[in-house]
Formats: structure tokens, C-alpha cells, sequence
């Protein structure tokens, strides 16, 4: 089994301008990522409109891209879809409003919340997570562990991604525990 891979962004983390931003997707996307999911809170929308406009056209179609809960940014940028926050607006709401073939996606932190999303419908996939310990975390954040995404994988039949201090040693673990494929920050920035 092959994973798929999303590179999730966060320029501020790493101090990185935007057009640095548009080189490392550009890489990811040269380098076999399958996704890659703009998630760049402190943008205005016309700014972010515009990011994700130059994302699309410097990783080519055989990259995904999406934008973090913002499917109005995604629509108007042409991005491939969204990833929805835990707290976001329902999957079937966004459906609604979206064309056929748009990706929608949503953060789970926990059994219950992958249940519960589930239920609700219209995601292709959950994002589970924090699996490991994240720099990209405070101290004290909530660890969900191998064993919590193994029980969400065998429970769940939307494919699920997992998140959080994954990197290249802990891919098998990921793959082990079931999950389709994985998601990070660090590793790709």
C-alpha cells in the first residue's frame, strides 16, 4: 500500500515569504505529494485567493489542493476542495454549495468525532490527529496515539489521514495502524 501524502502549509511558522511558500509546493508536488492543503490563517481573503491561485498553477493536476475551511476561497481559486476544522460547518452543507468531484475533508480528534462526522456525511476523508508529539503544538496538547487512530481506521470507512509529528520514521507506524495516508508541516516545509 502506497500512503498519500498532504503538505500542509504554514509560512509564518517557518518565516518563509510567500513566493518561498510557492517553491516548497512546487517541490512536494515534483516529489510525489497528493496533496496539498493551504493553510495560511493570517491571509486576507484576496490575499489568500491569490496564494492558492499560484499554488494551483505551480504543483500541476496531479496535486490536489485544498483550502483550510474556506470552500468560498477554494471555489473562486480553483482549488480541488477543502479541509473543514472539527468545529467547521457540516460536510453535506459544503456539498451543497460545491461542484461535483470537490474534495471535502475534516479534522477529527477522537473515536466519537470520526463517528459523529461519519454519520453526518459528504467528507472523502478525515484527518486524525495529534497522533505523535508536534512542534507545531503547545506543550500539554492532547496526544492521540497509535492505538486511537488504529481503532478510527478499523471503524471507519471513509479513508483517514493521519496528523501531527509525523516524519519519515513514523510513516510505517501510520501505514500499520491503518490509515491511508498521512499529513505534515515540518516534513515539507
Amino acid at each position: 500500500m502506497s500512503l498519500l501524502s498532504h503538505f500542509v502549509t504554514d509560512r509564518r511558522r517557518f518565516g518563509l515569504s510567500v513566493d518561498a511558500l510557492i517553491e516548497r509546493a512546487a517541490r512536494a508536488a515534483r516529489d510525489g505529494v497528493a496533496v496539498i492543503q493551504v493553510r495560511e490563517r493570517d491571509l486576507a481573503d484576496r490575499e489568500l485567493a491569490a496564494l492558492v491561485r499560484r499554488v494551483v498553477g505551480a504543483v500541476g493536476p496531479a496535486t490536489l489542493v485544498l483550502v483550510n475551511d474556506r470552500p468560498d476561497v477554494a471555489l473562486a481559486a480553483g482549488a480541488h476542495g477543502v479541509h473543514l476544522r472539527a468545529d467547521s460547518m457540516p460536510g453535506r452543507r459544503v456539498r451543497a454549495m460545491t461542484p461535483p468531484g470537490f474534495v471535502v475533508g475534516r479534522s477529527v480528534h477522537d473515536l466519537a468525532e470520526a463517528a459523529a462526522a461519519e454519520a453526518e456525511g459528504g467528507y472523502d476523508y478525515l484527518l486524525f490527529g495529534t497522533v505523535f508529539a508536534s512542534a507545531g503544538k503547545p506543550p500539554g496538547h492532547r496526544i492521540a496515539g497509535l492505538e486511537a487512530l488504529r481503532e478510527v481506521c478499523r471503524r471507519s470507512s471513509v479513508p483517514v489521514i493521519a496528523i501531527g509529528g509525523i516524519d519519515r520514521s513514523r510513516i510505517a507506524l501510520v501505514e500499520q495502524a491503518g490509515a491511508a495516508g498521512f499529513a505534515a508541516v515540518g516534513m515539507f516545509m
